[in-house]
């Protein structure tokens, strides 16, 4: 998801966002750990989102 859309979300889609990335970062470390098929570079995208998305919650939590 770009930046762009990621502005757009109200603060309850951003809150499920951040959960649903989180999650998916605890499945792909579970995988790692349990040697299972994953895409490595799929790890950066997720944390690099979920920076993107926690950056973007504290900068609304301090406007409001």
């Amino acid at each position: 998801m770009a930046f762009s859309k990621i502005e757009k979300l109200n603060t309850e889609e951003l809150e499920k966002t951040v959960l649903e990335t989180s999650q998916q970062l605890v499945e792909l470390r579970l995988k790692k750990v349990t040697r299972q098929a994953f895409k490595p570079h799929e790890f950066k995208h997720a944390k690099r989102k979920l920076a993107q998305l926690l950056t973007l919650q504290n900068s609304q939590n301090k406007a409001n």
